[in-house]
């Protein structure tokens, strides 16, 4: 089992990566979970992107779905060349309309909208999502299977109650969109690096990943945060980043 790291930028990807992309692999099953700028290419290095199992989007802003749109051109094509023959699931909010709407795309594939609170079976996973503090909704998702939990944080603001998700995940996915020093004063459904420490600690996770990274900052302040605020083990991630479960 592993957990790929496909991009971790935001708002755009520094050079040679990427905005939000995580692939999940297990019993040679894959989930994509988030499809940001340049995440197409980074899934092609490891397998076709016609051949995922299901994919996950925890929401509708342009940094996590950009190339979901030419992931719906490799399905399609795949489909009428026979090398697919089932639609790619795809579970997603609905939410801004305006997007929610372009996420069909003919027999390619197969929509199923996301609520607070829903269950479903993902190759061995069960996934439940859970509304986020966001601008638009935004879902985090827990991954329960193979005797391993996976919290997936999505984008999320200090209001954000995780202790509802889970506890003690084994991997803990969170942002840290923020150094401490460029907060807004009015918070904008985002974390600083400080704020996931500490919520990775308040959940006692047994390993954080941080993302969701503003490709300027570097990696020693982006450490000076975490110290002294979470316990555990902790990665940065970066374009390439595989962490087995």
């Amino acid at each position: 089992m592993k957990w790929r790291v496909l991009g971790c930028h935001s708002p755009f990807p520094g050079p040679g990566g990427a905005t939000p992309g995580y692939l999940l692999e297990a019993e040679g099953r894959r989930i994509l979970i988030d499809c940001g700028s340049g995440v197409l290419s980074k899934l092609a290095q490891m397998c076709p992107p016609y051949r995922l199992d299901a994919v996950i989007l925890s929401h509708l802003h342009h940094d996590h779905i950009a190339d979901f749109f030419v992931l719906q051109y490799a399905v399609g094509t795949a489909m009428r060349r026979g090398w697919r023959r089932e639609p790619l699931p795809v579970y997603a909010p609905t939410r801004p309309e305006k997007w929610g709407n372009l996420l069909s795309y003919g027999d390619a594939i197969r929509l199923h909208p996301i609520r607070e609170g829903e269950k479903c079976i993902l190759g061995g996973w069960e996934a439940t999502f859970f509304r986020t503090d966001h601008a638009v909704p935004c879902f985090a998702v827990r991954l329960e299977g193979f005797g391993r939990t996976i919290l997936y944080g999505a984008d999320a603001g200090p209001k954000t109650d995780w202790t509802r998700m889970a506890r003690e995940p084994d991997l803990f996915v969170c942002e840290g969109t923020f150094l401490e020093r460029d907060l807004p004063e009015e918070p904008v459904g985002h974390l600083s690096v400080r704020q996931a420490a500490e919520a990775a600690e308040l959940l006692r996770a047994r390993g954080l990943l941080l993302t969701h990274l503003f490709p300027e900052y570097g990696r020693a302040e982006i450490e000076e945060e975490v110290k002294g605020s979470y316990s555990g083990r902790w990665w940065l991630a970066e374009t390439g980043l595989v962490l087995p479960l």
